[in-house]
């Protein structure tokens, strides 16, 4: 069995740099107090000897694990299968990454993994929680509430406890519907149906209230519930052509849903976008622009989102005040980040 070398110590760092114990102590867990000369002869020291600190003993000194526990309320199965999921995770680690923290992912399917959740979030392994996709009358917020843990959500929450100390991160859903609806009533188009995400989830149901407002009087014929998968969306677009076949126009929820209309349309002969327009939303590169043809679409910036999500809870862990004007204060009750129309082939 080949034998390992023995971890450098703090004692071994405080010999090489000629300091006493208590300043490297100091200088590893970024305390105060140290002249900035010492400062870097232990830092040195750390680098010529590999010294790596115990978490658990640096833990007791900072009362931090730099770990954070990310909770989607979705199974593995979605989401580890729709892109929307792996940008908004790609976002949160690159900015725990760069302040040295780790990620923790948990997911949540059944009632057995809620309880699951709550109890490690309880159990203090975590510095703060990052939690995203919630459904109405989603546990999860009641169950964060009683660990104790700092959060920030993603997506606009849908209950009212009489708090107004939620943090949450969102995109303007609503008005990134009108926006795409606006385009299609102004391409002509006047039978314009919409294929909407799971409405117990409050960024389908926004975006459907941005559809209601430019389409106050519209047939609800052309309105077909889906899931935000391409499947949801190749059921809800032979609904709408079994109950419309005149339709020329289609707002999906998100871009899968539009994937999964496109292929309907094309399976009846309709040309897009000669004979129907369609827009999606999200902007996720790697469907949008591989549909056939590439899906005009509402971006809303979900790494970004995820990386804002990250920095406000961080920021509001460390206590600092936000010095970074484009950053809304960790203080701020919710973000609502804009949205943009994409214009490519399908309308």
């Amino acid at each position: 069995m080949t034998e390992t070398a023995p971890r450098p110590t703090l004692e071994a760092v405080a010999e090489r740099a000629g300091v006493s114990r208590a300043t490297v102590s100091r200088v590893v867990n970024g305390a105060h107090g140290v002249r900035e000369a010492l400062a870097e002869r232990v830092r040195r020291a750390v680098e010529e000897l590999g010294y790596v600190p115990n978490q658990a003993a640096r833990s007791l000194v900072t009362r931090r694990h730099r770990a954070v526990a990310v909770v989607a309320a979705e199974p593995e199965t979605r989401v580890f299968a729709d892109p929307y999921f792996a940008q908004q995770l790609r976002g949160i680690s690159k900015e725990l990454t760069a302040h040295d923290n780790q990620l923790v992912l948990l997911l949540t399917e059944g009632r057995e993994d809620h309880a699951r959740v709550g109890r490690y979030l309880a159990g203090g392994h975590v510095d703060g929680a990052l939690v995203f996709s919630l459904h109405l009358h989603d546990p999860l917020p009641g169950l964060v509430r009683s660990a104790g843990v700092p959060t920030v959500f993603g997506g606009r929450p849908d209950w009212d406890d009489g708090r107004d100390d939620v943090v949450y991160v969102d995109s303007d859903n609503r008005g990134g519907a009108r926006s795409a609806v606006h385009h299609l009533a102004g391409l002509g188009r006047t039978r314009i149906a919409h294929i909407t995400g799971p409405l117990d989830q409050t960024s389908a149901a926004d975006r459907l209230a941005g559809f209601r407002d430019v389409r106050a009087g519209a047939d609800p014929g052309l309105i077909a519930r889906g899931d935000f998968t391409p499947g949801g969306g190749e059921r809800a677009m032979r609904e709408l052509l079994d109950r419309c076949p005149d339709l020329d126009a289609v707002f999906a929820a998100n871009d899968l849903s539009a994937a999964g209309a496109l292929r309907v349309l094309r399976e009846h002969g309709r040309r897009v976008p000669e004979d129907v327009a369609v827009v999606g939303f999200d902007d996720m590169l790697p469907v949008a622009e591989q549909t056939d043809p590439p899906l005009t679409t509402v971006r809303q910036d979900i790494e970004g989102m995820g990386r804002l999500m990250a920095r406000l809870l961080l920021r509001g862990l460390d206590g600092t005040a936000d010095d970074d004007t484009e950053t809304p204060s960790a203080t701020a009750p919710g973000v609502v980040l804009p949205t943009t129309l994409v214009h490519r082939a399908t309308a």
